[in-house]
C-alpha cells in the first residue's frame, strides 16, 4: 500500500572531508525511492566517475549560457570550478514520484528553501576541526587546496543553526542511521499521507 506522499526534497550540506559523498551513497543504496539530483559542473571528471551517474559536466561556455537562460535553482563556484542544480533534472525527478536528495552548499540550501520551503535541510559535522584536518590531508590535495578548504569550513559550519537537522559524523554508520531515520521520519509525518488511502482502509 502506498500511503505516503512523494517528492520530499532532501538538502545535504557539509564541510569538505565530513564523509557527505559516502553518506549520500549508502542513502541511495538503502532507499530505492531516494534519488540523487545530479549537478551540472565545470570540473574535469574525476578517475572513476560517470557523465550521468556522477555529474553532468559541462564546459565553461556553456554553464554560463544555462546562467543566462535562467535554468538553475542555484549554483556556485567553488574553488575556480562552478556548480549547479538544474530545474528541469529537479522537476523531472519530483515528476516521476521520487524524493530527492541534493548535496550543496549552504548558500545553495539557502536558496532551496527560498524556492521550497518545505525541503528538509539537514547539515554534516565533522567531530572536530583536527579532524577534519586529517582527513583531507589523507587525500593527499595540495596543501594550499587544504588551507582554502579548512578556511571555508569555518565559514559553513557557522551556518548550522539555518538547517532543520544537525548530524555529526564521528562514526560512519551511526551517522548513516541517523540520516536514515531523519528520512524515515519525515515521510511518515501526517500532512506526508495520502488522505484518500487512508480513507480507503476505513471504508465500509
Amino acid at each position: 500500500m502506498n500511503l505516503y506522499k512523494r517528492g520530499n526534497i532532501f538538502v545535504i550540506s557539509a564541510p569538505s572531508g565530513s564523509g557527505k559523498t559516502t553518506l549520500c551513497n549508502k542513502l541511495i543504496k538503502a532507499l530505492p525511492d531516494l534519488k540523487m539530483s545530479i549537478s551540472h559542473t565545470t570540473r574535469k571528471p574525476r578517475a572513476g566517475e560517470i557523465e550521468g551517474v556522477d555529474y553532468f559536466f559541462v564546459d565553461k561556455e556553456t554553464f554560463e549560457k544555462m546562467i543566462s537562460n535562467n535554468e538553475f535553482i542555484e549554483w556556485a563556484e567553488v574553488y575556480g570550478n562552478f556548480y549547479g542544480t538544474s530545474k528541469s533534472v529537479l522537476q523531472q525527478l519530483m515528476e516521476k514520484g521520487y524524493d530527492i536528495l541534493l548535496d550543496i552548499d549552504t548558500e545553495g540550501a539557502k536558496n532551496m528553501k527560498k524556492l521550497y520551503p518545505e525541503s528538509i535541510l539537514i547539515f554534516i559535522l565533522p567531530p572536530s576541526l583536527e579532524e577534519l584536518e586529517r582527513r583531507l590531508l589523507n587525500r593527499n590535495e595540495d596543501k594550499d587546496i587544504i588551507k582554502k578548504r579548512l578556511s571555508k569550513a569555518n565559514e559553513e559550519i557557522s551556518n548550522y543553526k539555518f538547517y532543520d537537522y544537525v548530524v555529526i559524523n564521528d562514526n560512519l554508520e551511526k551517522a548513516f542511521n541517523e540520516l536514515l531515520c531523519i528520512v524515515c521520519a519525515e515521510r511518515l509525518k501526517t500532512k506526508k499521507i495520502k488522505d484518500d488511502e487512508i480513507e480507503k482502509i476505513f471504508k465500509k
